[in-house]
């Protein structure tokens, strides 16, 4: 099979489509920094890529009206990969930001998320649930434990797994074996690397499905930084892409689905990156891009088509 072919099973996309605030907004990079009555980014968004990775529910369960919403701004065969809401994966993170103790978790919360999301399953547009544990999560019979409950929990869905810490790659042999058991993914990172950090081979461990998250690679604001957006502020080379591409299309030949997000947000950092990959993949570069993004990102000149500027629009 070739390259372009192949490439037609893995879907690429972006961590999060709206980052409108701080240093690395996507206005004015992404979208045109003069935008008409109207501007829809997701939809904008949409033209350019065939999937996202929702962020913003990990922060709080969607309303249904929002789900509704996004399966009707977006085309047919879209989908929206979701990450499970923090009460799920980080106790901590939700205690400090509700005051309300987790620990307690039970069908209500798991009916709660699983209602939010039923307008896009309905839609053909749900596309896998992310439980993203936090590098504090060990190997440990506890976690084990817990993960098998939200396996269980979640059976309905395809889910994809994300574990940071290294004693998931040390002694893998139960954790993969459970993951096995639901069809869950084993999610592929690139981040930096630390002592703790987890080590991978970006194979598939299952047949239902891949998935590959790319960070970057920013390790001196990884832990320090003044805004967590400078966390994501790396944009990888086409030289550090080409393992990743290769691995997705090895992976489609044995996945049904295969799914690569990039988290580099930066500036839209994750779109340079991401319209590099489908570029690679031999996927059509889809949309059009404002000429600032094509100036800050001038490897894209001449394989992307640029947006006319409003004064131009208004001479046709």
């Amino acid at each position: 099979m070739s390259r372009a072919s192949q490439a037609r099973r893995v879907r690429v996309g972006t961590s999060g489509w709206s980052y409108p605030t701080g240093a690395g907004k996507w206005n004015g990079i992404f979208y045109p920094a003069k935008k008409g009555k109207g501007f829809d980014e997701l939809a904008f968004y949409a033209e350019h890529f065939d999937t996202v990775e929702v962020n913003s529910s990990f922060y709080r369960v969607p309303a249904i009206k929002t789900a509704i919403e996004w399966a009707e701004r977006t085309p047919e065969g879209f989908e929206f990969s979701l990450k499970l809401y923090q009460k799920f994966t980080h106790p901590d993170m939700f205690l400090k930001a509700t005051g309300k103790d987790p620990a307690e978790l039970d069908r209500k919360d798991v009916d709660e998320f699983r209602e939010a999301i039923d307008p896009l399953a309905k839609a053909g547009k749900l596309g896998p649930l992310l439980a993203q544990f936090p590098a504090s999560f060990k190997n440990e019979p506890g976690s084990r434990d817990y993960l098998e409950w939200l396996l269980h929990a979640f059976k309905d869905y395809r889910i994809a797994v994300e574990l940071r810490h290294r004693s998931f790659s040390d002694d893998p042999v139960e954790t993969l074996q459970l993951l096995g058991e639901f069809g869950a993914a084993f999610v592929q990172i690139d981040e930096p690397k630390f002592r703790t950090s987890i080590r991978q081979d970006l194979e598939p461990n299952v047949r239902t499905f891949y998935y590959l998250r790319l960070h970057g690679r920013n390790a001196a604001q990884w832990w320090k930084h003044d805004k967590s957006e400078d966390r994501y502020n790396y944009l990888y080379s086409e030289e550090e892409l080409e393992p990743f591409v290769e691995a997705a299309e090895e992976a489609s030949r044995d996945v049904k689905k295969a799914y690569m997000y990039a988290n580099n947000h930066f500036s839209a950092k994750s779109v340079a990156n991401a319209a590099t990959i489908k570029k690679k993949l031999g996927q059509p570069l889809e949309g059009e891009y404002p000429e600032a993004f094509v100036e800050r990102y001038p490897d894209l000149k001449g394989l992307v088509k640029i947006l006319p500027s409003p004064s131009s629009r208004k001479l046709v």
